[in-house]
């Protein structure tokens, strides 16, 4: 499973959970990082508030690479707005969004860099947060180690 900014999770149990105030009822998955950063996640199946939801196959990590190039970036008519809208793409864990999230980054730095700019801070932040996000699940899947992500995936597009 996907579970929000924490990436890839094994469900390791659903259960319920003995502590004064918790409903006896309610059920909790129990989730394992697979990060290695250890330590374990409880959240309730019926929470609605983090995104929590299965991983990819194979076959829809590849559709979704010969999707790329089609994929439209996002418009951020205000600057002002740009964070709100990038924190909004990570918070949904839509794999398409953060696509989009990357690919509107990567040519507006391209473009700021012709113009003898550097890219932003948050631009550079949530293209690491992204990156890290899409890749981990994309390394699993495929098999390919996550820092040869980016030339694994230009060659898919250079090829179709």
């Amino acid at each position: 499973m996907i579970y929000g900014s924490a990436g890839i999770c094994q469900v390791v149990d659903v259960t319920t959970m003995e502590m004064d105030g918790v409903p006896k009822d309610r059920l909790y998955y129990v989730l394992r990082p697979e990060n290695g950063n250890g330590g374990t996640i409880f959240t309730p199946v019926d929470h609605t508030k983090v995104v929590l939801r299965r991983m990819m196959t194979k076959e829809e990590v590849e559709d979704l690479l010969g999707d790329m190039p089609k994929l439209e970036t996002l418009q951020i008519s205000n600057e002002k707005l740009r964070e709100n809208a990038y924190r909004e793409c990570m918070k949904s864990c839509d794999s398409r969004e953060l696509v989009r999230m990357i690919k509107t980054i990567y040519l507006r730095k391209k473009e700021r860099i012709s113009c003898g700019k550097k890219a932003t801070a948050t631009d550079e932040r949530y293209l690491k947060l992204a990156e890290d996000s899409l890749y981990s699940e994309f390394s699993h899947l495929l098999g390919i180690p996550k820092n040869e992500m980016v030339d694994y995936i230009q060659k898919k597009i250079e090829s179709e």
